[in-house]
């Protein structure tokens, strides 16, 4: 009885003896005739032009088997995956294979063509997979330094490949990877133009939407003023309140490619209430925000924003913010479908209890919570400052 013992790596890459073989045959004119009709056809459809890339690899070093193991350092660090397979392997279309245990990932990191001998000695998912591969002759695909993949072919027996085959693929590659990178932008400004599409079909509808909830507010507030200076003043700071919340709405593109629009809460509540925190250089704020990340859909930022901007208005007019102690704490929480809201003041006047008249930012600001976002509001008249608790259906936010 003995034992088999698995040979090293470096046994397997005979790149060294790939040089020593000379050329079989030279028909340069004919190579370069094929290459010029392929560079012809990639010009217009890059990506279909890859797998003509690979048979003529095969047909040029008469090999059995060719394809490409192409590689995104970003999107999958960790393997390479099988495309466009012609001849006897075929069957491995999309077949993924590791990055650092492999001859694909030995060629990236040599940066040059490589030969190996029986690699299913080393690498035993080649084993498992039942494939026996005398010699694989491989070249790099590298464009601007970043890696591609690589290009490979298959022999059926031993000291097939020579340097001539090491010659005409690497010239090969070449080619494949300018036609790699040509697919890539294309894809990529392809995605780009689908994403402008996207990107003013929702400006139009968030515009009417804007310009609908503006034309309300000036009606609204016509019926409600008392003074034209009156009407003015609230409208103004309305406008601006949704003017912050539409600057703060940013693009987020989600895992299968729609596009969303979204702003967290925590800084779209910094910037509506700002401009009642005079908090600068050693001046502590008024404000303590404090909450989980939580997404806002535009629409739910506007209305949000007017909500909160409600709140700051009375609470500089009558509230904590109208004394200098004053202060107001915001958190908030999700709770299953609920998000719970708080909005809790303390160091203003003291209060003897809930205000005989209702004005229409609290009537606009409890509308807004009760219909857009399907909740609830709370108000606490305490002693020493105003406690409103508001609960939003989550769906609603995100929207």
């Amino acid at each position: 009885m003995h034992s088999t013992t698995r040979p090293a790596a470096a046994d397997v890459f005979i790149t060294s003896t790939l040089m020593s073989r000379p050329p079989r045959r030279a028909d340069e004119r004919g190579e370069r005739l094929a290459l010029q009709a392929l560079a012809a056809r990639m010009a217009n459809n890059p990506a279909d032009v890859l797998p003509h890339f690979v048979d003529l690899a095969m047909t040029m070093t008469d090999a059995i088997a060719a394809g490409l193991s192409l590689y995104d350092e970003e999107t999958a660090p960790d393997v390479f995956e099988w495309r466009h397979l012609r001849g006897s392997l075929a069957r491995f279309e999309h077949a993924q294979t590791p990055r650092k245990h492999s001859p694909c990932g030995v060629t990236l990191d040599c940066n040059g063509p490589t030969l190996a001998a029986y690699p299913e000695r080393v690498y035993e998912w080649i084993s498992d997979a039942g494939i026996v591969v005398p010699e694989v002759l491989l070249v790099p695909l590298y464009i601007g330094g970043a890696p591609l993949g690589t290009l490979w072919v298959v022999s059926e027996e031993d000291g097939h490949f020579d340097s001539g085959d090491a010659r005409m693929i690497g010239e090969l590659a070449g080619f494949v990877g300018i036609a790699l990178r040509m697919a890539q932008n294309e894809a990529r400004l392809r995605q780009a133009l689908e994403q402008q599409e996207i990107v003013a079909k929702e400006m139009s509808h968030r515009l009417k939407n804007i310009f609908a909830m503006a034309d309300g507010m000036i009606r609204i507030s016509a019926r409600s003023a008392q003074t034209p200076a009156d009407m003015a003043q609230a409208l103004s700071g309305r406008l601006h309140a949704l003017a912050n919340a539409h600057s703060l709405v940013r693009r987020k593109v989600s895992d299968i490619g729609a596009a969303s629009s979204a702003t967290d809460l925590s800084e779209l509540i910094q910037a509506i209430v700002k401009a009642h925190d005079p908090a600068e250089g050693d001046v502590a704020s008024r404000f303590s925000i404090k909450g989980l990340p939580i997404d806002c859909g535009d629409h739910a930022s506007n209305g949000i924003a007017l909500v909160i901007h409600e709140l700051a208005t009375n609470a500089a007019k009558y509230g904590a913010l109208s004394q200098k102690d004053g202060h107001v704490a915001i958190r908030w929480q999700a709770d299953g479908d609920r998000l719970f809201l708080s909005w809790v003041e303390t160091g203003g006047p003291p209060i003897d209890g809930a205000p005989n008249q209702t004005g229409f930012g609290t009537t606009l600001a409890e509308r807004t919570v009760r219909g857009q976002f399907r909740g609830t509001v709370d108000r606490e008249w305490r002693t020493q400052g105003l406690v409103v608790t508001m609960t939003l259906a989550l769906d609603r936010v995100g929207v």
